[in-house]
């Protein structure tokens, strides 16, 4: 898969803008805020519809215009498909596959398959919860796009739901009797949006682990990040997730949740990593945190019951070996006792304190807590690895993700940027921003291109 032209239109600094990508490595080098960056979340918003860098759509608007265009042809083997997104503020985006409208925008995702890499992304180990759900999240629709309309469909309900538990709180408050009626019909709707994205999350975490360790291994020379034994009943901040879309808006950084700690084939020694042995997995560096699963652990007395007979035919419906995936039935028994079980904080707080939006993933290098305790160094090799096991995943899922870069190289040691270069050479196609041409390593070697005061012209 690859990107053969964009077109921008009013989009961030670029009035108007046509640009043919070449295959292979496309190489952006200029000052910085010449517009680079804008490109790559260009791009990024025609997979994702939404933003790396912001959580609403009006910055991406140029000033002064009211609306912006996104066109991309992507290709894909002998197929071509031309993407069209028109973003509009305060109102639904339009959609154009091959100059025909589409329904809904979100029917565009997965036709343009792609690993973006910033310097934001630190945050995946540094930053909150929210952020890591959101890398779980996008992987998952990225791989089986269907799911953006179960993220939507839990959206809603939890909004819905919460706003009745605020409502029925307050009236008690003011010594009126908060009307609950409706509150087990929320529940049920809950449960049966919030299991599917559990499950999914289970399995794809699953499936992660030993490809994080690897990468990790690749990028850093260095020990594999391990799992960290954190209790579970230690609380942790948590914040609102979702791909392209807030959720609990209500509910500030740092909540606490109950039970939720804080915390490629593109290479030889990355390909195949997933059938890792046994002992090696003691080193990887993911663990999914819920307070769902701890109670179906709790109720089991030991492992939990492995999910069999709940295929979707969906990529995420397995699993590439180690920890089983409970039955969405067995999860769904345990929510519902997990909801029982808060109710009256839920009132009080009037706020959903179960459920996917409140699980964290849990990063660790060395046996400790990678927010916290990891270098600077460590910390971006392991968000690179985080990134590089999600090239892999979708290589294995039979798709070629585009790999964008933005300025990623500046951040790295001169050992970093040549393992990370060795890794991601074979790619299908690569786009990487640098504000000096040095700093992207000769192994990507390629197409470059100038960016200057709003212009993109190509140089070799």
């Amino acid at each position: 898969m690859r990107l053969t032209h964009l077109s921008l239109v009013d989009f961030r600094s670029y009035p108007a803008l046509d640009l043919l990508l070449a295959p292979g490595v496309n190489t952006f080098v200029g000052s910085n805020g010449q517009g680079k960056t804008n490109l790559l979340e260009a791009v990024g918003y025609l997979a994702t519809l939404g933003s790396h860098r912001v959580a609403s759509d009006a910055p991406l608007v140029r000033e002064g215009a009211t609306s912006a265009a996104v066109r991309a042809r992507i290709a894909r083997g002998d197929r071509a498909a031309l993407v069209e997104i028109e973003i509009i503020p305060g109102r639904a985006n339009r959609a154009r596959l091959n100059r025909a409208p589409l329904a809904r925008s979100h029917d565009v995702l997965g036709l343009l398959v792609m690993v973006f890499f910033a310097p934001e992304d630190l945050a995946l180990v540094k930053g909150d919860p929210a952020g890591r759900r959101r890398f779980l999240d996008d992987l998952l629709v990225a791989r089986t796009p269907r799911l953006a309309g179960v993220f939507a469909d839990y959206d809603k309900v939890l909004r819905q739901r919460s706003t009745l538990l605020r409502t029925a709180g307050a009236a008690r408050r003011s010594g009126r009797a908060g009307d609950l009626r409706t509150l087990d019909v929320w529940d049920s709707h809950l449960v049966r949006h919030g299991c599917e994205l559990l499950a999914a999350r289970l399995a794809l975490v699953e499936q992660l682990r030993p490809r994080v360790a690897a990468a990790y291994r690749a990028v850093a020379s260095a020990p594999a990040p391990r799992p960290s034994a954190v209790p579970a009943g230690q609380p942790g901040p948590v914040a609102p997730p979702g791909p392209g879309a807030t959720m609990e808006p209500d509910m500030p950084a740092g909540a606490d949740a109950p039970g939720m700690p804080d915390g490629s084939a593109a290479a030889a020694d990355v390909a195949g990593s997933a059938a890792a042995p046994a002992g090696e997995r003691e080193l990887t560096g993911v663990e999914y945190r819920s307070s769902v699963v701890a109670r179906v652990a709790e109720r089991a007395g030991g492992p939990v019951p492995d999910q069999t007979g709940d295929r979707t035919g969906d990529p995420v419906g397995g699993q590439a070996g180690g920890e089983p995936v409970p039955d969405r039935t067995v999860l769904a028994e345990a929510m519902l006792a997990e909801l029982a079980a808060v109710r009256q904080q839920e009132i009080e707080r009037g706020v959903t304190l179960v459920g996917p939006h409140r699980d964290e993933l849990l990063l660790s290098i060395s046996g400790r807590p990678a927010r916290g305790y990891a270098s600077h160094g460590e910390s971006w090799s392991l968000a690179l690895a985080l990134k590089l096991a999600s090239f892999e995943l979708l290589q294995d899922d039979q798709r070629e993700p585009v790999l964008l870069l933005d300025d990623v190289f500046a951040e790295l040691d001169t050992h970093r940027r040549d393992r990370l270069a060795e890794l991601i050479r074979s790619a299908e196609q690569v786009l990487v921003t640098a504000a000096v041409e040095a700093d992207v390593p000769a192994a990507l070697a390629g197409a470059r291109f100038t960016v200057a005061d709003g212009k993109v012209s190509r140089v070799g």
